[in-house]
């Protein structure tokens, strides 16, 4: 295949069409492009988009993708981020090499591009306060005033900046700002923030620094620094690129690096604002960063979910520059595809009722062959216990069934899944009149639930061993919100679905699942999929909900 045929290969989206266009006309011969986080929280789900762009980029194109850490704002940033970050994006799949860069690597040099732009007549040091650049900023339809030390001489400014840097000034006191355009259409050239002080200690720096360049000043140059190609970003920052533009053009860096935009992703009933994330968290509504009810990475990976999977669900989305919101039920969809070719089978019972097999031998036993994945013959077969004594869902048995009700009721008979036929003969009530025990014969002759002459039932049931039985705890998640766009005016609380865990202390799973792997998926038969959770203890195993599966009697009684 020659490079031109080579080029032509792989997804086609508007990004990508430039990356080709570019190489084909010799704009670039490297193709570099990076993943900028800020160490501030978690990633989440909008930012796989990201990455897998990115990344996916610099695969498709024989180039390479950093992993930066824009670690301008020591205040919120801890290594606490920094290491889940990096654990994150390669779970996710990808790897940055040796490249691996931080904004606070250039501190020094971003310090001495700030310096010439000062020396150049571009820079000035300003004492207004927050509020008054505000007021002077001006509005969507009125121009910005000049500030009054607009025009304070550079020699000042410069020995301002020198002891700005040395700590000598309050935090808010003073700022550097470039000198662009205050009646400028865009806002963003209103002579914008390059510097601040904060006197945080940074995380790798330590107490070295009292200034700090803002994201717009150090995004470019540390792109132009690194040999950027294509520094991709989302559509919130497409009117900050005037500014990046300006920025390269106006210092003497190595590169001229070109900013493009794309859509973010939306998604149904969750937030992806990193400000709300870290409100959930510090406020108590979830159990951490990783709660499988969040939206970020590390606890989509707690409750199960396979990053091929997210990557198959990413590159549905396709790459546009049209805002839209994402049903969360195409990720599960996503999800529930992968899972149904890989997970291996095995059966638990969430909500048990005990069944008792009146014509079975007393403390006799006996092993049932099982099917591991029946999408994967490779997966091979295992081993299930079956004795007098089993547990069966609760919802599998209605004494007054209706009329589309199949399966279990008095009189009735169903298949055990891998077993035998059996046929509810007694139900046994408490002093309160509910079911806590049904009394049931099999028929001998329907071993490995086969029927001995033809006739035909209704419905299969799962159901494990009494004796051998692993006792379990079982959390359910749904979605955070119930609404798909939630509505936080009445605040985080309100919006939170009352619904999206419930805990299920009372669980009864088929032995096999002693063994199970941590973040190994697994599919409950008739259930769901579901994981291994790391509260787990060895006398008593905790498996996460990853996702639902169908039910087929659910959609029976919402028609009515």
């Amino acid at each position: 295949m020659s490079e031109a045929e080579s080029i032509d290969e792989g997804p086609r989206d508007f990004i990508r069409e430039i990356v080709r266009e570019d190489l084909r006309a010799g704009r670039t011969t490297a193709v570099v492009t990076r993943f900028p986080p800020e160490p501030n929280g978690y990633l989440h789900i909008g930012h796989a988009k990201s990455i897998c762009l990115n990344f996916g980029l610099a695969e498709e194109f024989g180039g390479r993708c950093n992993l930066r850490f824009d670690d301008t704002n020591p205040s919120k940033e801890k290594h606490e981020y920094i290491d889940a970050i990096q654990e994150d994006v390669r779970w996710l799949g990808f790897d940055w090499g040796e490249h691996l860069y931080f904004a606070s690597d250039y501190f020094e040099q971003l310090y001495d591009w700030a310096v010439h732009l000062i020396g150049a007549g571009k820079a000035y040091v300003d004492d207004l306060t927050a509020d008054e650049m505000r007021e002077y900023r001006g509005t969507l339809t009125e121009p910005g005033r000049d500030s009054p030390y607009r025009d304070r001489p550079a020699e000042e400014s410069l020995d301002l900046f020198a002891r700005m840097r040395a700590g000598a000034f309050a935090e808010g006191e003073r700022v550097l700002r470039a000198k662009i355009d205050m009646a400028a259409g865009n806002i963003n050239l209103r002579d914008p923030v390059l510097y601040r002080i904060l006197h945080s200690p940074h995380p790798r720096t330590g107490d070295k620094w009292h200034i700090y360049p803002t994201y717009d000043f150090a995004h470019g140059q540390s792109d132009a620094i690194e040999g950027v190609s294509h520094s991709v970003c989302t559509l919130e920052f497409e009117d900050h690129r005037p500014l990046y533009d300006w920025l390269i053009e106006n210092l003497p860096v190595p590169a001229t690096p070109h900013q493009y935009e794309f859509a973010r992703l939306n998604l149904s009933h969750t937030v992806l604002s990193k400000r709300r994330l870290v409100q959930l968290v510090e406020e108590g509504h979830v159990r951490g960063w990783d709660d499988p009810r969040m939206p970020t990475l590390s606890g989509l990976r707690r409750r199960g979910l396979p990053p091929a999977a997210i990557r198959d669900f990413i590159s549905r989305l396709g790459v546009t520059k049209s805002d839209s919101v994402t049903e969360m039920a195409l990720l599960d969809h996503c999800v529930r595809d992968l899972l149904n070719k890989t997970a291996e089978r095995r059966m638990a019972v969430l909500n048990p009722l005990k069944v008792t097999i009146e014509n079975y031998p007393e403390g006799e036993s006996e092993e049932m062959e099982a099917v591991n994945n029946p999408e994967d013959e490779a997966a091979g077969t295992r081993k299930v216990p079956f004795s007098r004594e089993l547990y069966i869902e609760r919802d599998d048995f209605m004494e007054d069934p209706p009329k589309k009700f199949f399966r279990l009721a008095p009189g009735r008979e169903v298949r055990l899944r891998y077993a035998y036929f059996v046929t509810c003969q007694e139900v046994v009530k408490n002093e309160a009149g509910e079911v806590v025990e049904l009394r049931c014969t099999y028929d001998p002759a329907s071993r490995g639930g086969n029927s001995p002459d033809g006739r035909k039932v209704k419905a299969t049931l799962h159901w494990v061993s009494a004796a051998h039985a692993v006792p379990a705890e079982v959390r359910l998640y749904d979605h955070l919100f119930a609404d798909a766009a939630p509505n936080l005016e009445d605040g985080l609380a309100a919006a939170i679905n009352p619904d999206s865990l419930k805990i299920l202390e009372d669980c009864r799973l088929e032995p096999a699942l002693a063994e199970a792997a941590p973040g190994a998926p697994v599919q409950f038969e008739r259930t769901g999929y579901f994981c291994l959770d790391p509260d787990s203890t060895p006398e008593k195993p905790v498996f996460n909900r990853t996702v639902a599966l169908r039910d087929t009697w659910a959609k029976v009684k919402a028609k009515g």
